[in-house]
């Protein structure tokens, strides 16, 4: 029972106050739609069983695949069998075994937290934070009085101004009627106890009640008849107050750690909890071995798309067999920082990762060069980058999604891409104008195709298991393909499988609703290769191809 809703509809049937939500439901899909065929079940899944059935004859060949996210559940009932662990290293001696710089990295690396083993669970948005690293500079100087190659800088200090005052206020003024409606439950409780002269509940007395009593003990009355109907249980007008209090506390938390952290420019995680040199993009010795961290659901969630035990008779089927998850936590509850981006992929590139798979993203940037020399050393390395579009139904061609492929001057060196990026927007099961999730975004030029991520059930902290839908599902379904194919054919390369991904799409025949939008387009005018995510297609064509890779060393380049 969602106790807050039924409290809010009492007290907005007494004409106190307070405002109601609306819970729907929708008809769901098969739980693995995501894995079936397009044709034989009529959803828009990566045909899996025929894309291992036109490989069966192939050899295997083990890849690493590292989740940079929130964390991944290492222990798993489902994910245990695939996790990465360093050979070289000895775990728990306390010693740098293989010398890369990290001490006891088994499982890979966790760039928000503390040598202390202290870590970053919530964070401030990169707008909040350029806020503040803008606000000593402009505070007291008016527009008249900025230099002329300040003038683009002031205008974004204005913005991030205008943008984290208008957040905090409409904040606060969202707590106001919650605090209020729940002073409001708390006192009509008090009123009856009050009346009754006693904090044990005798509903016979209750029901004796005036109907015309003052406004609170009326509510109250009503209140504590209908809950004791209800499964809730309880004696003392005591518990109902613990309970009220326990579920608003709740209901506020999530704006309070908006006020304290998202929109808080005062708040710091790396002096209170990281302590590293953040001015310096480029230091990279800090964190702590953690790679669970306080909360690994969203990581959690991607790992087992890609990687859950597909022989095991319980739980989900991961989309790769033969493929290890190397966890590098580095996304907050908040906008992840470009310096653990940065430092993230370069971990990943230099300890075996051949894939990478960030469903994660924000639309501003802090260092941005810092995170384009990280790309292009993945590249080098011959590593592939997965990247989820993002879930605000915006065209990325316009706005700019960060981390992007698109690179700065400094690190094209003659193009303007990196070769070694995918950008995944979002699928439903949908075969009709409702198949590109309403949410996802998407891009002519920015957006390479599309991949299931609506009502995907994968793994979840402790064993269990939940649906979630986002790009951030979509992504590591194309991880998993691009698992499979680079385990087959281990001499592609990461540019090679790509290519073979994006013109290996299913043709979508129908248009489609654009997102935020009414209007219906074709697929390809809102992504690159026009088409949808296919396993069975990936294989064919990576069967027809050639193989490219030759042995990569690459090197770090600074600035």
């Amino acid at each position: 029972m969602n106790t807050i809703k039924y409290l809010s509809s009492l007290v907005l049937m007494c004409g106190i106050c307070c405002a109601t939500s609306v819970a729907y439901s929708q008809i769901q899909p098969p739980a693995d739609w995501y894995l079936l065929d397009p044709k034989i079940d009529s959803v828009n899944g990566i045909s899996l069983n025929k894309a291992y059935a036109a490989a069966r004859n192939l050899k295997s060949h083990p890849v690493i695949v590292a989740i940079i996210d929130s964390g991944v559940d290492i222990y798993h009932e489902d994910l245990e069998h695939a996790i990465w662990v360093n050979a070289d290293e000895i775990p728990n001696n306390g010693i740098d075994d293989d010398q890369n710089g990290y001490i006891d990295d088994i499982h890979g690396w966790n760039f928000i937290g503390g040598k202390n083993g202290e870590n970053v669970k919530y964070e401030t948005l990169e707008i909040t934070r350029l806020y503040g690293k803008l606000k000593s500079k402009y505070a007291d100087i008016s527009e008249e009085n900025v230099r002329k190659k300040d003038l683009q800088e002031y205008e974004l200090y204005i913005h991030a101004k205008s943008e984290v005052e208008k957040n905090r206020s409409k904040i606060l003024n969202a707590l106001k009627p919650i605090e209020t409606e729940e002073q409001i439950i708390l006192s009509a409780f008090r009123a009856v106890r009050e009346e009754m002269k006693t904090d044990t509940i005798d509903i016979a007395a209750v029901e004796l009640i005036k109907e015309n009593a003052s406004p609170f003990l009326s509510l109250g009355k009503q209140i504590i008849l209908s809950l004791y109907d209800s499964e809730l249980e309880f004696e003392t007008y005591s518990e109902i107050e613990a309970i009220a209090k326990k579920e608003y506390a709740a209901k506020m938390e999530a704006y309070r750690i908006k006020l304290n952290y998202s929109f808080n420019h005062e708040y710091n995680s790396r002096v209170s909890i990281v302590g590293d040199d953040y001015e310096n993009s480029y230091d990279r010795l800090y964190g702590n071995n953690d790679v669970v961290g306080p909360d690994a659901f969203h990581g959690t969630h991607v790992a087992g798309i890609i990687a859950a035990n597909r022989h095991n008779q319980s739980g989900i089927r991961g989309i790769a067999d033969d493929v290890y998850i190397m966890s590098i936590r580095t996304v907050p509850d908040g906008d992840e920082r470009d310096k653990d981006v940065a430092n993230a992929i370069l971990y990943a590139a230099d300890n075996g990762a051949s894939i990478i798979n960030m469903s994660f993203g924000k639309y501003y940037t802090w260092d941005k060069e810092a995170v384009d020399a990280a790309i292009r050393y993945a590249e080098s390395k011959d590593v592939l980058i997965i990247h989820a579009a993002g879930n605000n139904a915006n065209d990325n061609d316009s706005k700019i999604h960060y981390p992007s492929d698109r690179l700065m001057p400094k690190w094209f060196l003659g193009r303007r891409y990196a070769k070694n990026w995918i950008e995944v927007g979002a699928l439903s099961w949908h075969q009709n104008d409702k198949a590109v999730a309403s949410f996802s975004n998407y891009g002519r030029t920015e957006v390479d195709f599309f991949a299931p991520g609506v009502a995907i059930k994968s793994t979840a902290p402790e064993n269990n298991y939940a649906v979630a839908s986002g790009t951030s599902m979509a992504a590591p379904v194309v991880a998993g393909i691009s698992a499979l194919i680079r385990s087959y054919f281990p001499a592609l390369t990461a540019a090679q499988v790509k290519e073979i991904l994006k013109s290996s799409v299913l043709d979508c025949t129908y248009q489609v609703i654009l997102p935020g939008d009414h209007k219906q387009v074709q697929l390809e005018e809102i992504c690159v290769a026009g088409g949808i995510a296919n396993a069975y297609t990936a294989i064919r064509k990576a069967q027809r191809t050639k193989g490219k890779k030759k042995n990569t060393t690459g090197r770090i380049i600074r600035p």
